[in-house]
């Protein structure tokens, strides 16, 4: 299940091990949603890199995003230049988990990229990586 909650509820001053999970596949944003909660993770959802900008800038701040590259309305490309002209968003660090463009990964500004599919414990070690050196 996603995180519903209001916008804005989730703040800087929360838990320091929250994800964002920015991906069209409502099927994918579950899956992660329930592996990564039972990894100790707190995970919100957005469904395309707009959605995910709206949130971010009503005061809902992940520690970590990871963000599809291939998506309507705004992707992971555009989704990417968007957050780092923002200051107020532009150092949350990005995780790329997506089957689109892999050969392309290197010209995206992220601290990690994974190609789809990928093993649900190598995402979440990857994450724990990315929260305890950031």
């Amino acid at each position: 299940m996603i995180d519903e909650r209001e916008p804005g509820a989730l703040s800087e001053s929360s838990t320091n091990r929250t994800v964002l999970v920015v991906d069209d596949d409502i099927g994918i944003r579950e899956l992660l949603t329930r592996s990564l909660s039972f990894e100790g993770f707190d995970v919100i959802g957005a469904a395309n890199g707009l959605d995910a900008l709206t949130q971010l800038r009503s005061g809902r701040r992940p520690s970590v995003i990871v963000l599809d590259l291939r998506m309507p309305v705004m992707d992971g490309w555009a989704f990417r230049i968007a957050q780092q002209a923002d200051p107020k968003i532009a150092r949350i660090p990005v995780v790329i988990l997506s089957g689109a463009d892999t050969h392309r990964f290197g010209e995206i500004d992220a601290v990690a990229a994974l190609e789809k599919p990928v093993s649900l414990s190598l995402l979440a070690d990857c994450l724990h990586r990315v929260l305890e050196h950031p």
